[in-house]
């Protein structure tokens, strides 16, 4: 261990965390080293949210090891940070054959019952005099006679077993475990910089925000508030939609902006064809969120479109949205289906908060536009003072910290 000569005591039960991590190992050593550093920062911040205590944090090369009493909790909880593909709370041993052995006979008693099947899953890394057959054989015959002690007949399975111990030996430890919980995956939360979400607090809008987040992007949710044309229920459910997802990004303030939209929805519908209400709404809000981009330094705008999911969402439309506008707009769902969607609310706890009633925005008109011609749409932004509209927005825009 680095920075420790002491001798390592075999141990029963589990007082580290593995945490194993996929993409960053794939980046030059610098780009690596920066973003390793920002993933203990991302776990160290989970940590504390949760409240989980730890002595130490640390990391070799392809791990990140957490030093912690209650290992299991924080193996669950380091699952849910970006960029963290698994965990497994681990026992530490000596990095010797007999020493590793030695723990996985102990954890096979109550582990292996009766009837039940066994294989050892080892690997290796750093110099060492055997092998990862070596490792496999010398822990597997320990468990086995270990077995036979207790009077049960021990069965090995490698290729569908029933219960799998996993020893790990690096250079200065082994690390023996039982389990393993699946991480979020991605990349670090911080290291692809900021973006400007559009949230509704539907379904789509909150799965969005959290897949650009996964991809490494702090998220600054913009609320476009578009009373007296929607229920104050959708306003609740917007903000607790990003409440949850701050829960995603502890160690991140997700500063969110309320815009009053509807003072411009309602021009739109005063002035303009009807059935462009919803195209010029869409244009508006883009101008808005690229105001708050400018402010806030961030590099883009994201939203929950998929396409051909409403009427409002053609190709057409959505050529329509952004026609002249050089904003540059993610749309992370663009080729999901309402399934797919539905799934990812659920794993990240925002559809039942989605799923609440809060009734429609009633400024959407009875027949809207589905095959927008730009040129048409540009021809109604003519009748309006686009420019002092976004203005007016802005300046009574509030800047929230939920």
């Amino acid at each position: 261990m680095t920075g420790r000569s002491v001798e390592i005591k075999a141990k029963l039960e589990p007082d580290i965390v593995l945490v194993r991590y996929g993409e960053l190992a794939l980046k030059s050593s610098g780009v690596r080293n920066w973003y390793e550093k920002i993933l203990m920062k991302n776990i160290a911040a989970m940590l504390d949210s949760r409240g989980i205590p730890y002595s130490r944090m640390r990391r070799e090369w392809g791990r990140v090891f957490i030093e912690t009493t209650v290992s299991r909790t924080a193996a669950e909880a380091s699952a849910d940070v970006f960029g963290v593909v698994s965990t497994s709370p681990a026992v530490m041993a000596e990095p010797s054959l007999e020493k590793a052995a030695s723990v996985c006979a102990s954890l096979a008693r109550g582990f292996i019952r009766e009837g039940e099947s066994f294989a050892i899953r080892a690997r290796r890394s750093g110099n060492h005099p055997f092998s990862s057959a070596d490792i496999g054989k010398t822990c597997g015959d320990a468990v086995w006679n270990s077995l036979e002690e207790d009077g049960i007949n021990p069965r090995v399975n490698l290729s569908s077993p029933d219960k799998e111990i996993f020893v790990e030996m690096r250079q200065n430890l082994a690390y023996i475990y039982l389990e393993t919980f699946k991480g979020v995956g991605g990349l670090p939360l911080g290291t692809q910089g900021s973006m400007v979400v559009l949230i509704s607090g539907g379904l789509d809008s909150p799965v969005a925000a959290w897949l650009m987040m996964k991809r490494g992007v702090v998220i600054i949710p913009v609320y476009c508030n578009n009373t007296p044309y929607a229920w104050s229920e959708a306003r609740e459910r917007a903000f607790d939609c990003i409440r949850q997802l701050q829960k995603w990004a502890p160690g991140h303030k997700l500063l969110t902006y309320e815009i009053p939209h509807g003072p411009n929805l309602q021009s739109f519908i005063e002035i303009c064809n009807r059935k462009n209400t919803c195209l010029l709404c869409k244009r508006m809000m883009y101008r808005e969120a690229y105001e708050v981009l400018k402010k806030e330094n961030a590099s883009g705008i994201i939203t929950g479109s998929s396409l051909g999911q409403v009427a409002s969402q053609t190709a057409a439309n959505m050529y329509a949205e952004i026609y002249q506008l050089a904003i540059p707009i993610y749309h992370p769902l663009i080729a999901f289906d309402k399934t797919e969607i539905m799934d990812i609310a659920r794993k990240i706890d925002t559809y039942d908060i989605s799923s609440r009633p809060a009734g429609s925005c009633t400024a959407v008109p009875e027949r809207p536009e589905i095959g927008a011609n730009y040129d048409l749409i540009m021809m109604e932004e003519k009748k309006m003072d686009i420019e002092n509209m976004v203005s007016n927005a802005l300046k009574a825009a509030k800047v929230l910290r939920l």
